[in-house]
């Protein structure tokens, strides 16, 4: 079994940025690196949000904004059907509470003048 290495940041940028420049491919960085092209690619997609000391691509910036955006989205809309039930409970309340009286003013002029 392979013992874990750890890369430090400045070799993964420069791996990636070696990748970005199209200097050589993918596989040949492999094999050169001895490392997997699915770890390549994750390196590719942490070097797009800056996690390597290098500013974060504007692509990713606005992805991580959707996704703040959409995050705030389900947030608001969670809390609006929160309200919106809570209104609906508090007119239905309402509503039973003002039915039961006992008498309304149509029914007192329906009952005034005994047996017709």
């Amino acid at each position: 079994m392979r013992k874990q290495r750890k890369f430090s940041p400045d070799f993964k940028r420069q791996v990636v940025e070696e990748l970005l420049s199209g200097i050589s491919t993918p596989s040949q960085l492999s094999r050169r690196h001895d490392i997997a092209s699915g770890l390549l690619y994750h390196w590719k997609k942490q070097y797009a949000k800056g996690s390597f000391g290098n500013e974060p691509t504007k692509e990713a910036a606005l992805k991580e904004r959707v996704r703040q955006l959409e995050q705030l989205v389900g947030k608001l809309t969670l809390e609006n059907e929160f309200l919106k039930k809570a209104v609906r409970q508090s007119l239905e309340q309402e509503k039973k509470s003002v039915s039961s009286l006992p008498t309304t003013s149509a029914s007192l002029k329906a009952s005034k003048g005994g047996a017709s």
